[in-house]
């Protein structure tokens, strides 16, 4: 039988709200007025014996726990909670809950697709904020990066027969005896040893030299080379290179750019060549560095406009340094790229042979550029410059701080420029230089790409150098030897080594016999980017820097 509830008599108020005038029995009644301020009619998770909660004073009126009406009986039990006042329970955080909350893989091929967009946002992100936490004017726009290309054209017919990564190279290690000596040609100036006292107080404008002497850098490739030709006819080697492309696979792991090597097998014989207009005659600026350059080709701070500049201040760098008095040390043979009759740059070209095992040989093309009497014996040495373009970018004031901090100002480039700076220690080495001097060269003003000026000159020997910058000898051979005897189990034909722009890697594809032979054709420049001949304050436009033939074009002073 269930019992009834009995819920007694309400009293009806016909004048208002509220109860009418009587008093409940034992219970206080508070009145109020809509002015004053309401406090709570029930907490249930109030907890009177807690001293440090704050009370509100609107919670007075409804403070019964003293008066004896609302006392409970003694008798009820105390462990009777009408709402439980325990705090919830923690939850436990451990490997297996982190395992569980980790996000399943998508199945879907378009869900792939959001999700690596997704986490590519997530990385710009990251880099936008560690960007403007390193910068002091967060609210300028960020300056995009290039856009990476690669540096030929891969056409469908093209047969991709292998692809090489980075990581594969840093396992590889190969040790080769002395080289040999094969051809000496060309002649050489001495070094001028009082640009070694050049510091930014006391600094040097950078000279102009004009087209009334050939001291441009030498592109012809390997096939072209009128000695190597020689050679493989009388079978000195099987395989024949250059420095410049040496350098480049030896150097691969570091690059960050694209570049490309033609490499044609004939009979038992390999040539390593490279394009016309490849990116390997010029240097690159700014490579490896975190802060992205301008992709507008037209920006003189683009990775295109800066490579071009490189090269224009690397050839005058090196003509800039020498003793200038007419008198030459003469080697075995002539500049064989010289005319008759034509005064040559001070560069030595050293054919020198590699035994890599019983059967291949290599036979290279190595330069150098100048040469010093050190207690009366003959030192042969290598010149290249770096530039300083907006210290913005490279994050070090040069003017400020190379003549106390030079180290800081290396460390610096190495970081923003390890690709270049070890392709020149791998040419040195190559070489068999005994020193490679180093040139500090920048802008006269930020915005002013044509007028430089040398702030200092360092030397270093480049076994030592090598080992300050992590290049091992061993490691840069052994990609060499990889490579080589990867090429030497193909079949008789041409070939394109290729880094891939956007990953850290190299392909290797079987082209046509044809390829490569009149792809290139040099684009004339605007009107308004033509030479312009400079000012009597020096500010003015530079001529014109080819892509093949780095050179300046003749012109006439205005008074």
């Amino acid at each position: 039988m269930v019992q009834g509830f009995d819920v007694g008599g309400v009293p009806f108020n016909p004048d208002g709200w509220g109860p009418p005038d009587c008093t409940l029995n034992n219970v206080p009644y508070a009145p109020f007025s809509r002015s004053e301020k309401l406090g709570r009619i029930a907490d249930w998770t109030r907890t009177f014996n807690n001293p440090s909660r704050s009370k509100n004073p609107s919670d007075a009126v409804f403070d019964f726990s003293n008066d004896e009406s609302f006392l409970g009986n003694a008798d009820d039990d105390s462990t009777f909670r009408l709402v439980d006042g325990k705090p919830p329970p923690r939850p436990k955080f451990g490997p297996r809950w982190r395992f569980q909350q980790q996000k399943q893989l998508p199945h879907r091929r378009d869900e792939e697709v959001e999700a690596k967009k997704r986490e590519a946002e997530k990385e710009r992100a990251r880099r936008d904020r560690h960007y403007n936490s390193n910068r002091s004017n967060v609210y300028m726009p960020r300056r995009e990066a290039a856009v990476c290309k690669s540096s030929v054209d891969i056409q469908p017919e093209w047969n991709m027969l292998d692809q090489i990564p980075f990581s594969a190279f840093s396992k590889l290690s190969f040790t080769v005896p002395e080289p040999e000596d094969l051809l000496f040609c060309g002649a050489l100036e001495s070094y001028d040893r009082t640009v070694d006292r050049i510091t930014p107080k006391n600094e040097r404008r950078l000279e102009r030299w004009f087209k009334n002497r050939n001291f441009s850098k030498v592109t012809i490739t390997t096939s072209d080379d009128p000695v190597i030709r020689r050679l493989a006819n009388e079978d000195k080697a099987t395989v024949f290179a250059t420095d410049t492309i040496l350098s480049a696979l030896m150097c691969a792991p570091r690059s960050v750019y694209s570049w490309d090597i033609v490499v044609t097998r004939v009979g038992n014989k390999l040539f390593f060549d490279k394009r016309d207009g490849s990116p390997l005659d010029l240097p690159s600026v700014h490579e490896t560095s975190q802060e992205p350059l301008p992709e507008a080709k037209d920006d003189i701070n683009s990775a295109y406009s800066l490579s071009f500049e490189a090269a224009y201040i690397n050839q005058n760098f090196s003509r800039q340094v020498l003793v200038r008095d007419g008198n030459k040390v003469t080697l075995e043979e002539r500049n064989p790229f010289a005319n008759e009759g034509e005064e040559a740059a001070s560069v030595a070209y050293r054919y020198r042979r590699w035994r890599l095992d019983n059967e291949v040989s290599l036979v290279a093309r190595c330069e150098v550029q100048s040469v010093m009497e050190v207690n009366n014996q003959r030192s042969f040495l290598t010149l290249n410059a770096l530039n300083e373009f907006d210290p913005k970018y490279s994050g070090v004031d040069w003017r400020q701080k190379l003549e106390t901090q030079r180290g800081a100002v290396l460390a610096n480039e190495l970081k923003n420029n390890a690709n270049k700076l070890a392709k020149w220690t791998a040419q040195a080495l190559l070489a068999g230089a005994d020193m490679m001097k180093l040139g500090y060269v920048s802008r006269v003003h930020p915005r002013d790409p044509f007028n430089h000026v040398i702030l200092a000159v360092n030397g270093y020997k480049p076994k030592e150098f090598s080992s300050q910058i992590n290049l091992n000898q061993a490691s840069m051979w052994g990609i060499v030897k990889s490579i080589v005897d990867l090429f030497m189990k193909l079949k008789e034909g041409k070939y394109v080594l290729v880094k891939d722009p956007s990953k850290p890697q190299v392909r290797i594809y079987e082209v046509p016999q044809d390829a490569f032979e009149n792809d290139y054709v040099e684009e004339p420049l605007p009107e308004d980017e033509q030479a312009q001949p400079p000012t009597e304050d020096g500010i003015g436009a530079e001529p014109n820097v080819a892509a093949t033939d780095v050179e300046d074009t003749e012109v006439e002073a205005q008074t």
